[in-house]
């Protein structure tokens, strides 16, 4: 049976230790998990500077207060989207990072592809990953992923989640809200009357 993550974790760690191999089977093993414990020990250093780098940033500070969200990927949206108001709506931010479906027209007909990927991999890659969390402690986009997940591919609807935190994420930064604030504009009034008054102000 794979352990996948599992196999990283204390208890996998000594199963994995205790499996019987060949006398250079077992010493590469023994240096390769030395080089792992290494590498750990360089990212936990890495990761320590960039959330001190990211509590000395307010925005950065706010934008962690929405579930899913960490020090690497508010720090990255910090830097990424600032100043917020060079984007004119929440859209504009999620084609920049290339989480809008490409769309092919036909006849008159519309068919919508898969995502551009334009814009940075990495920030995709961290706001699938973020959006991956926050589902799972934000009960809208929650829902959201499970609709999407019954009617379409997992992964589309990892897409879809993802893009939908980036927007989330532009609002926050863009209006100097916490998450709670987020809540109270965003998910208790009407989303489509918030982005058109957003737009009006650009």
């Amino acid at each position: 049976m794979q352990k996948k993550w599992k196999l990283w974790t204390e208890a996998g760690r000594a199963q994995l230790e205790q499996i019987e191999l060949l006398p250079y089977a077992a010493e590469r093993r023994r240096h390769l998990l030395q080089t792992l414990d290494q590498l750990q020990v360089e990212i936990e250093g890495l990761n320590q500077r960039v959330e001190a780098e990211a509590r000395q940033r307010p925005q950065a500070v706010k934008l962690m207060t929405h579930p899913g969200v960490g020090p690497v990927t508010a720090l990255a949206l910090v830097l990424t989207l600032a100043p917020a108001e060079r984007f004119h709506s929440p859209k504009q931010v999620a084609s920049y990072f290339g989480l809008i479906p490409s769309e092919h027209s036909s006849g008159g007909r519309q068919q919508l592809g898969r995502i551009t990927k334009q814009g940075s991999s990495f920030l995709r890659f961290l706001l699938v990953e973020a959006g991956q969390s926050a589902a799972r402690y934000d009960s809208e986009l929650g829902r959201f992923y499970r609709r999407l997940s019954a009617r379409k591919h997992r992964a589309l609807a990892k897409v879809a989640v993802a893009r939908k935190l980036a927007m989330r994420l532009y609002l926050m930064l863009r209006e100097d809200w916490t998450y709670a604030q987020l809540v109270r504009a965003v998910v208790q009034a009407s989303p489509s009357i918030l982005w058109s008054n957003l737009r009006s102000t650009a």
